[in-house]
């Protein structure tokens, strides 16, 4: 029953030589035989790639010179560049582009000893919250085959929440690493913007992407960070921070830590029972020796029309590139060089993107870009403010990660503003740069909710101790969809 281990757990047992990576390693591909045809969460399965990786971790263990993580198995979403392997970004676009380099963050992975067991699906080009919108079709929620996973890393939740993964990387850059957890009962991390390399992460809005783990526990989380964290001269924007280890810390007592509970997240907007776990969850923490006091971010409204503006803005610049000219695909038999870039990106690109794409040059024309563009980035100053002054008073802030429990497929998809409202409570963050910890905190009629922490800059360690204590008191993460909970796959 390998596939009920913690990262932790599996590094313990490779420690201990209970098992080996090779074996661990065809454990987990066994597994994505049997199951990823019902969920649809791999684009790509490495099979071989991930064998090799996982002797050559065996091999460094018996030599002695592995690192905690060595051997673990890891999916990345597919818009992180794999060397010699397809990276999609879940677009016909990418379809056929093989990336010559690695991203700086499966480098890291790689030294590090650990195993790529593939690509994973996503949003096309990680703009959706539901994972519908992808060229190689709709992830499933492992909790109910009937609904979403969340997006746009659907395919890395779905896979680590049926354990066809132990862990998986994510992008976030309005929610997307924190929602799709939420909804699969699982544990994201949202790190600082600049805490980890985006260099080989291929850019949707560049002022807001930051990419971090989704896995099972907190404890996982900073095993994972501690690897992927850290300044990268090939990325302008990566700070040059220290990073901890963060798993020294996740012991630590929280008795005295002050969490902020902002009252603009508990409206009508929210749904009652989701509001109900969190109200539990709260208590959690106060028994644990935390104080709870009321706080207010009063521009939390603002959030989604400014994101709005930003997002799609900085995404119609970046996906400029996508011209059929120098990679990617190409229309057949254009005219000219006009009817080469129309209808290669007409054909290339999904609905979703298009509409992006269209706000967000219309956004940065001339004669609208101070009405729209310029007043978005200011707004966007002011929610970041809210957020100073409420640290003034809390170490961290608390409230729920998505505003109901996952949405059956298709019932948002002709809807795109209800669609875009299920980031409501995670798109300030990614304005403000914050870090932010989605935690599983209960269910609802059978499917997971979850809360997230919000910390200061560059604190994911005060983030991942709460969530460590807090699951040392729950065990919301030690569930498994029934579907998926099976020993040996076929």
């Amino acid at each position: 029953m390998i596939h009920k281990y913690t990262i932790a757990e599996l590094s313990q047992g490779l420690s201990n030589g209970d098992f080996s990576s090779v074996e661990v390693t065809q454990y987990y591909l066994d597994r994505m035989q049997q199951f990823n045809p019902q969920l649809n969460c791999y684009i790509t399965q490495c099979n071989e790639h991930a064998l090799a990786q996982a002797k050559a971790a065996d091999d460094l263990r018996a030599k002695g010179q592995a690192q905690g993580i060595t051997g673990i198995p890891i999916a990345q979403k597919d818009l992180f560049c794999t060397k010699d392997i397809k990276t999609s970004c879940g677009s016909k676009m990418l379809d056929n582009f093989i990336s010559p380099y690695n991203a700086t963050v499966v480098e890291r992975c790689n030294d590090a000893g650990m195993v790529m067991l593939g690509k994973l699906n996503m949003d096309e080009f990680a703009m959706g919250s539901s994972n519908e919108n992808s060229h190689y079709g709709p992830v499933k929620n492992p909790w109910d085959m009937t609904r979403v996973p969340g997006g746009s890393s659907g395919g890395s939740a779905a896979a680590v929440a049926a354990r066809l993964a132990p862990c998986a990387t994510g992008t976030d850059t309005g929610g997307s690493i924190r929602q799709p957890a939420a909804l699969t009962g699982l544990t994201g991390l949202k790190p600082t913007y600049g805490r980890v390399s985006r260099f080989g992460m291929v850019a949707f809005a560049s002022s807001l992407d930051q990419g971090g783990p989704l896995t099972q526990t907190a404890e996982d989380a900073a095993l994972v960070l501690t690897i992927i964290a850290g300044h990268d001269p090939k990325d302008s924007t990566s700070m040059k921070q220290e990073v901890p280890d963060y798993s020294t810390t996740l012991n630590d007592s929280i008795h005295g830590k002050t969490i902020g509970i902002p009252k603009e997240y508990f409206t009508n907007a929210l749904d009652p029972e989701v509001g109900d776990t969190i109200h539990t969850a709260i208590k959690a923490f106060e028994k644990l020796g935390a104080n709870i006091k009321s706080i207010s971010l009063p521009n939390t409204h603002l959030a989604v029309p400014v994101y709005y503006v930003i997002a799609p803005a900085e995404a119609s610049s970046n996906l400029s590139r996508f011209d059929g000219v120098r990679y990617g695909y190409r229309c057949e038999n254009p005219k000219d060089l006009l009817d080469l870039y129309k209808r290669t990106r007409a054909e290339g690109f999904g609905e979703e993107v298009k509409r992006r794409i269209l706000i967000g040059t219309y956004a940065l024309s001339a004669g609208y870009y101070d009405a729209y563009y310029l007043k978005a980035q200011q707004v966007r100053h002011l929610i970041r403010d809210d957020f100073i002054k409420a640290f003034n008073e809390v170490d961290v802030i608390l409230g729920p990660t998505a505003p109901t429990t996952a949405f059956k497929l298709g019932e948002k998809m002709n809807d795109p503003v209800s669609m875009y409202l299920s980031d409501l409570y995670t798109i300030n963050v990614n304005l403000a740069g914050l870090p932010s910890l989605a935690l599983p905190s209960g269910f609802v009629n059978d499917l997971p909710v979850g809360l997230q922490l919000i910390g200061k800059d560059f604190d994911e360690a005060t983030l991942l101790n709460l969530g460590h204590q807090y699951q040392q008191v729950t065990d919301w993460h030690r569930q498994i969809p029934t579907a998926f909970d099976k020993g040996e796959a076929a």
